[in-house]
């Protein structure tokens, strides 16, 4: 005999109503942006050991400035390499790094988040006009950070990652990586809630590449509209990883633009109302064009 959601116990009827709700409320404006269409997130690293290395400062501001001009509605601004292996920069250092740039795009009306795990920088990127924060420590890794965000009244990005950039590869594991993901962040959403962090402000990212293997990657990349049940826009990035070179027969870094097209718009297809990306105007041709035949 069916069973109905009427027949199930309290508590599971009260979490399919949990997520019913999250799934089916439309999504807050932030920063300015509607979500009725999926916006591109262009990167901008200044390190050393980046994908993409935009060479001195004023490359990097012209690189911005192309990015958006090519249809980027954010551009991402790091100055702490994140990839695996990668040792923590001084907040010194990531300032001095990020800070020229900053000022260079500062009344340039380029919408700037700031991609840092340091509250220091956090504050000095806010002042110097950055309107997000993007963590991918979702705020654990500086313990001043949560508050920080709160008081300033800014949108974060919240990504998952197992373990700190240094040590995440050594043995990631999971019981089920959808569903563990999924939990974390929700529980994260909570946390950054109950410390004053609008949910109307939080922006989840599942964390492609950051404590994951092959295996881990697939499963929230084919089941990233799972993702959509808490209740806030959706960060994808997978851009140029390690995930595209595996799939690709082990290609390079530099050969990797088709595939991280691929992933994106299986993002955009799948509601994903962000993608991270460091090949701009290739991926807003694609996603147009996608767009276009639907």
């Amino acid at each position: 005999m069916a069973t109905g959601v009427a027949d199930l116990p309290e508590d599971v009827r009260a979490r399919v109503a949990t997520l019913r709700d999250a799934l089916l409320a439309p999504r807050a404006t932030i920063a300015g942006l509607g979500f009725d269409r999926a916006h591109v997130m262009g990167i901008v690293n200044v390190t050393p050991d980046s994908f993409s290395d935009g060479g001195d400062n004023g490359d990097r501001v012209a690189a911005a400035r192309a990015m958006a001009a090519a249809g980027a509605s954010i551009v991402d601004l790091g100055g702490e390499s994140t990839r695996p292996r990668a040792a923590t920069v001084d907040a010194g250092e990531e300032l001095a790094r990020v800070g020229p740039v900053l000022a260079g795009l500062r009344g340039s009306g380029i919408m700037v988040s700031i991609d840092t795990r340091k509250a220091a920088i956090m504050a000095a990127a806010l002042d110097a006009g950055a309107a997000i924060v993007n963590d991918v420590s979702a705020l654990t890794f500086d313990p001043d950070a949560l508050a920080l965000v709160a008081a300033r009244g800014c949108p974060v990005v919240l990504m998952h990652a197992q373990g700190t950039p240094a040590t995440m590869q050594d043995a990631p594991t999971y019981a089920d990586p959808l569903r563990d993901v999924f939990d974390w962040l929700e529980a994260r959403i909570a946390t950054c809630a109950a410390a004053g962090i609008g949910r109307e402000r939080i922006i989840a990212d599942p964390g492609i590449g950051f404590g994951k293997t092959l295996a881990h990657n697939l499963a929230l990349i084919r089941g990233i509209a799972m993702f959509h049940g808490l209740g806030v826009p959706i960060l994808l990035g997978a851009s140029r990883k390690a995930v595209v070179g595996k799939l690709s027969g082990d290609v390079p870094v530099g050969e990797r633009l088709g595939g991280s097209i691929a992933l994106a718009l299986h993002g955009v297809a799948h509601g994903v109302q962000i993608v991270r990306v460091h090949d701009v105007a290739p991926t807003v041709q694609a996603i147009r064009l996608w767009q276009a035949v639907q």
